[in-house]
């Protein structure tokens, strides 16, 4: 439907959660504000819970990092340990059991 022809409390929920455009996906932690975000954008929205093998090829496939304010394609596991090693994060591996484990 696109975000054009929706009402101003629903414009605001999708921005809140991140979707900005048709197609997009996050991943969201769920707590009781999430919860009820979600219920609100219902009929706009499909959501549920990902697999670990879901979330490794999206992570493979378009994954990408916030580093020093710059977008960059996680490719490299120098890269994550250079941002996320203060974190025990050292691979793309220990990336996706953390999201899949909501670590």
């Amino acid at each position: 439907r696109g975000i054009n022809k929706l009402d101003p409390k629903c414009k605001k929920i999708l921005r809140l959660l991140r979707l900005r455009q048709l197609h997009n996906g996050v991943f969201v932690k769920l707590n009781k504000a999430t919860i009820n975000m979600i219920r609100r954008v219902e009929p706009y929205v499909t959501y549920g819970y990902p697999s670990t093998a879901t979330i490794r090829k999206v992570i493979y496939k378009r994954g990408y990092g916030k580093v020093n304010n710059s977008r960059i394609p996680l490719v490299e596991n120098s890269i994550i340990e250079k941002v996320l090693g203060s974190h025990g994060i050292v691979c793309i591996e220990d990336l996706i059991h953390e999201i899949a484990t909501v670590g």
